[in-house]
């Protein structure tokens, strides 16, 4: 049976990025996403936001981007794929396992200056390692609020 693995994200980073180097000299970035699912409570009749929290792993030259331009509480679009890791505890607990998205791509999103690529990326469109990441030199080019409005389709 054939099978697709795709992650699709937007959400405020929950801390700053976490940059590390293997023996090897690869970056490593790590960070958590908090994506809200928005929802119309059916007993209340008032809309309600449940965060979900998501680690993300990127690697290479857009590891070092991604942690250059990003701070915690500010918003990032995300493409990448789940992967399962699994391990024995080291204090006899068993099993372990953890679910996570190693990102393919990013996106800055968010407002003009001072949003989303900080004040070192300017306007235009830049590709960091294969990351398309493109700022808008003004206005919206996104938004933090990923319910939408009363019409969000989520």
């Amino acid at each position: 049976m054939a099978s697709y693995n795709k992650v699709i994200l937007m959400g405020n980073l929950t801390k700053d990025p976490q940059l590390t180097y293997t023996q090897s000299n690869m970056p490593i970035c790590k960070f958590s996403l908090a994506v809200n699912r928005r929802f119309k409570d059916s007993q209340t009749n008032e809309w309600k936001e449940e965060p979900t929290f998501v680690d993300v792993t990127i690697f290479g030259q857009r590891a070092e981007a991604f942690q250059r331009y990003h701070t915690k509480g500010k918003p990032a679009f995300i493409e990448g794929s789940l992967r399962l890791d699994t391990w024995e505890d080291k204090n006899g607990g068993g099993k372990r396992s953890k679910l996570y998205v190693v990102a393919d791509n990013w996106e800055f999103v968010g407002g003009g200056r001072g949003e989303g690529a900080g004040a070192g990326a300017g306007g235009g469109e830049r590709s960091y390692g294969g990351a398309a990441a493109s700022q808008s030199s003004g206005g919206e080019s996104g938004s933090g609020d990923f319910g939408g409005g009363d019409d969000a389709p989520f």
